[in-house]
């Protein structure tokens, strides 16, 4: 473990850097610099130019390009923007960003049924949670419960001037949550004029239709005292279902046999060798039918299902040829609908004081439909006790054999113990469907102006933001009334009815489970749930700070910012009263209210070493330190610093690098949260056992009571792993803030040979101790069961673990830990290059590259060792890359571009389970077993290959009549239609990151100005 190596607190005393001020300055400031020419800057005062074009960039006030900065940039303008005929900003930035993933999209938000519809990013594969989004410099309120994500999609595309990503620790400069870097999104402030657009698509193979309408206006009054600038926003994305595409109805139920090592699949007649099927043969189908089946169990020789309202028997080995692909319910691409506004102003009140202010608003919403729920006699569902308040499984259980709905054919089987076992989809219920509703607001406004003879700028600010979200869940069922209405009875005038009479006067219907459209409405009402969650939250922020140079030293000004800030942030869960109370087909979820308040001072500095000396044209050094106060015991005062050089031996080279300590206190929802309901896939490590396995962990899982219970009954028995995956979540009222080290460090090049060709190349290191995380669930079951320290309720993640009387895992509780470390490592590229071809127009090219090292997450087991999980090529390719190619002549632009993913291994326990199987069959054959398998198969759909998508977009601008122009612009994304390898790992047999399925996309727009 790498410990805290360098603790230079008393250097960063001094300190951040003078690249660290754009937290605080908001593009309303970067109008009135403009309009009044004031500096409102601490760097040197130039006196001369520079040859590059200068902006403001993210973590500095300074007008500077992304080659000359301590600390690695990457932008992208508007013009790159509209380019990709895209409406969703995050899809947009993660295609053309390396260094960013989608953390929350419309392609991975399927089964996260809270954050469907949100849209967020993260860098260096770090979490939302680490990657600070800001718009216009400043914090905003999040849009989420699960943690401090900002959806892209509430800040209207129409208003986004550039944005901005700043990579490495900047928590000193924006306070937590800045520990992977800072994403910026620059809105527009100088535009004079009306302008209005409207821009619309689709995918070549159906669906994915989109459409947005954009309307800004812009405009100078009283004299050019004062500006504003309005924006409205309309996107609507109709989202791509399992009918539109061919792949996604392909059914590819795929594993590894590990007893014939051989890859293999599910088919009509049962689980087969790939090798020796066509995928026309291949199923993957489930036993929740309409009309239900029953006695589906190993103790019963005959099983039954409904065909359609005929009962059959024949249901036993069949699954896969009757049963239902439940597939066809999952969207690829879940619709979408935002509606955004926004106003900002600044005023100059006289000649040194100037007034500002921003709002903006948004309105979002998205429908999932999904299947009708399907359930069994044994599904678990979390049930809060209302005698013992204490939270435990429950499930709906067998149907009594002297049900009278039961028929007479299923009791003439002789079922198994006189019990009807029963699996069945509640389609007379209804489509499960998530419907999201959000909307946001985010004010701020402030003063700010000059002193002490104009020689420093001050800032007073106030922000306030709130979020709210309404999520209505329709038509799940409540397995408490289900279990009541099972219990049924039949009255000697021929009425069925509830036989509990507690239940009956709450108004229990009997409910009839045999045969299609059993279900009557009245049934259907009874036995129906519709959750419903409600998230407020809310942010204030106060901040102020002074600006200025302290001192000349020979090489320049000394330049400094001093100031403070005050945060509140408050989270707010209502619940429906099913939801608190449990017992139903959805998640588990307390109601809780949380605020966290934090106080805090900074100062950062910008030193100014050298000037023309021999190999130093230029030498600056940057510090910054933020101390921060928090109102949780367990993080309390805390500091974040920064130092970072700019050394530039030569006009055409410089060299680079940066060191910051970054802090993340934990989120309202780390911290505080109840337990919470929640699924996750996992393999059981006892999957398998028997009296005589000898599988790592075997032996301890034999100790497990049900485990053992179920041995002693009958000596063959052999756990065959079919978990819910129910894995509720819970924060950790004992976790602190963690604390990462980052480390950048590069150089830039520029050759006087080569004009206007920039070079830029970095290497990362970020390594955060006491990271806050969920320990995996295939962890925990490996320190339960197969750490030194040994099975029992002294290992606390043993009773982390519940099984339910059939050995099945029932709950895994995941809790957030400090882990030990996370740590990522790479290294990126950027590389432009501009050239004017005179009377033939203008060239642009550009270059983003990432390549990962490390990314891995270690922490300390029970036995005393550090288990640690190296994450780098599984899940995502090492290397990813941008390339953008761009002609302009006049009004004429045509831009090429180009997306690489490079090549990757899906999922490491897939890589673990197969090298322990081919371990045990080398053992065998080295032992001459019989059952030696001379050439067992490699791992199938493991190993993917690199992937890449070209795109084409032109356009051209009319000048009209009245000063008005009109643009036209068109073009289309992913040219080649390259959906990736098949990948049954990802939804509809795609990959996300491969884009999901969308495919060839075609676009056309057009905007009218004047």
């Amino acid at each position: 473990m790498r410990n805290q190596l360098i603790k230079p607190c008393a250097i960063a005393l001094a300190v951040t850097s003078a690249l660290c001020q754009q937290a605080y300055a908001n593009e309303a400031e970067e109008v009135k610099i403009d309009r009044q020419q004031t500096t409102n800057s601490v760097n040197v005062k130039p006196e001369a130019k520079e040859d590059v074009e200068q902006i403001i960039v993210t973590g500095s006030r300074l007008k500077r390009d992304s080659f000359s900065v301590t600390t690695p940039l990457v932008t992208m303008d508007k013009a790159a923007i509209e380019d990709t005929g895209l409406s969703n900003l995050s899809d947009i930035l993660v295609d053309n960003m390396p260094g960013l993933g989608i953390d929350i999209g419309n392609t991975t938000s399927q089964s996260n049924n809270s954050n469907t519809g949100l849209s967020t990013v993260e860098l260096r594969n770090l979490g939302a949670n680490r990657t600070l989004t800001l718009i216009d410099g400043r914090r905003v309120v999040a849009n989420s419960y699960s943690g401090n994500y900002v959806s892209l999609n509430t800040i209207p595309s129409g208003m986004v001037e550039r944005v901005e990503i700043i990579s490495g620790g900047a928590s000193a400069t924006y306070g937590a949550d800045a520990v992977a870097g800072v994403v910026n999104i620059i809105t527009q402030s100088k535009k004079e004029g009306f302008d209005f657009s409207a821009k619309t698509g689709r995918t070549d193979e159906g669906g994915g239709k989109t459409f947005t309408i954009d309307a800004n206006y812009g405009s100078s009054f009283a004299e050019d005292r004062g500006y504003m600038y309005v924006s409205a926003n309309w996107d609507r994305d109709f989202g791509i279902s399992y009918y539109d595409r061919k792949r996604a109805q392909m059914e590819a139920d795929v594993f590894y046999n590990e007893d014939e090592l051989c890859n293999g699949v599910g088919t009509t007649t049962g689980d087969q060798c790939m090798r020796d099927t066509t995928r026309a043969d291949w199923r993957d189908r489930s036993d929740g039918l309409p009309g239900g089946v029953f006695l589906e169990s190993s103790k019963n020789d005959t099983q039954f299902w409904y065909d359609g309202t005929n009962l059959r028997d024949d249901w036993a080995g069949n699954e896969e040829l009757y049963g239902i692909n439940s597939a066809q319910y999952v969207m690829l691409n879940v619709p979408s609908d935002n509606l955004s506004l926004a106003l900002k102003a600044d005023f100059d009140i006289n000649d040194s004081t100037t007034a500002y202010a921003q709002v903006q608003f948004s309105k979002s919403g998205s429908f999932n439909n999904k299947s009708p729920e399907d359930t069994s006699e044994g599904s678990e569902v979390v049930y809060i006790n209302p005698t013992t308040g204490e939270a435990e499984p429950f499930s709906a259980g067998y149907i009594p054999i002297d049900n009278p709905y039961v028929p007479q054919r299923i009791i003439d089987s002789d079922p198994y113990k006189d019990r009807i076992y029963w699996d069945r989809s509640f389609n007379e219920v209804g489509n499960i469907s998530t419907d999201n509703n959000r909307e946001t607001i985010r004010t701020w406004a402030g003063l700010q102006g000059t002193m002490f003879d104009e020689m420093w700028d001050w800032d007073v600010s106030v922000g306030y933001g709130r979020y709210k979200q309404k999520q209505v869940r329709a038509n799940e069922l409540s397995l408490v009334r289900l279990a009541q209405a099972l219990d049924a009875e039949k009255l000697n005038d021929g009425t069925i009815q509830c036989a509990d009479s507690d239940a009956r006067d709450e108004g229990c219907v009997a409910v009839n489970l045999f045969g299609e459209g059993s279900i009557t409405p009245e049934m259907a009402d009874w036995i129906r749930s519709t959750p419903v969650l409600e998230t407020t939250n809310e942010q204030l922020t106060l901040m102020g700070y002074i600006s200025g140079d302290l001192f000349e030293l020979p090489a320049g000004y000394v330049s400094s910012v001093f100031g403070g800030e005050y945060r509140r942030d408050s989270q707010d869960i209502k619940t429906s009263t099913d939801m608190q109370t449990g017992g139903i087909t959805y998640n588990y979820m307390p109601e809780f209210y949380g605020e966290i308040d934090v106080v805090e001072a900074f100062a950062e500095f910008g030193i100014p070493l050298l000037r023309d000396a021999p190999l130093a044209k230029s030498l600056d050094a940057e510090t910054s330190i933020r101390i921060s106060n928090y109102d949780i015991d367990e993080v309390g005062t805390v500091a974040s610093y920064k130092l970072g050089l700019f050394w530039k031996p030569v006009d055409t080279l410089a060299l680079r690098a940066n060191y910051a300590r970054a802090q993340r206190a934990p989120t309202i929802t780390e911290f505080m949260s109840p337990e919470r309901g929640d699924y996750d896939s996992y393999k059981d490590i006892c999957d398998g056992v028997t009296a005589t396995s000898d599988d790592i962990g075997h032996n301890n899982c034999r100790l497990d009571p049900a485990i053992a219970a179920l041995i002693t009954e009958d000596a063959s028995f052999e756990l065959d792993d079919d978990n819910s995956g129910y894995s509720p979540s819970s924060g950790n009222s004992n976790i602190k803030e963690e604390t990462a080290d980052t480390y950048t460090a590069g150089f830039t090049y520029s050759p006087e040979s080569l004009k206007d060709f920039n070079l830029a190349v970095d290497y990362y290191d970020i390594a955060i101790e006491d990271a806050i995380d969920e320990i995996s669930n295939e962890n925990i079951l490996y320190q339960c069961y197969a750490s030194d320290t040994g099975y029992g309720t002294t290992n606390p993640f043993c009773n982390d673990i519940t099984r339910g009387s059939d050995g099945q895992i029932s709950k895994i509780q995941q809790r957030e830990y400090n882990l030990d470390e996370i740590r990522t490592r790479g290294y990126d590229v950027v590389a432009t290059y501009n050239f004017d071809l005179d009377d033939m127009g203008n060239i642009a090219v550009k270059l983003d590259y990432n390549h990962i090292i490390e990314h891995s997450q270690t922490f300390l087991g029970e036995d005393g060792d550090f288990v640690t999980t190296n994450y780098v090529g599984y899940g995502r390719g090492k290397d990813k890359a941008a390339f953008s190619l761009s002609w302009s002549n006049e009004n004429l632009r045509i831009r090429w571009s180009s997306q690489f993913q490079g090549s990757f291994r899906e999922d490491e326990q897939l890589d673990r389970d197969y090298e322990k199987a081919i371990a045990k069959n080398t053992e065998k054959c080295a032992n001459e077993s019989a059952d030696c398998i001379s050439n067992p198969e490699p791992l199938a759909f493991q190993k993917f290959g690199s992937f890449i998508k070209h795109n084409l977009a032109a356009s051209y601008t009319m000048e009209l009549d009245n000063n008005s122009e009109l643009r036209l612009s068109g073009g289309i994304n992913n040219i080649f239609d390259n959906n990736g390898a098949f990948f049954p790992h990802g939804t509809g047999n795609f990959n996300s990151d491969w884009g999901g399925g969308k495919g060839r996309y075609m676009f056309i727009g057009a905007q009218y100005s004047f």
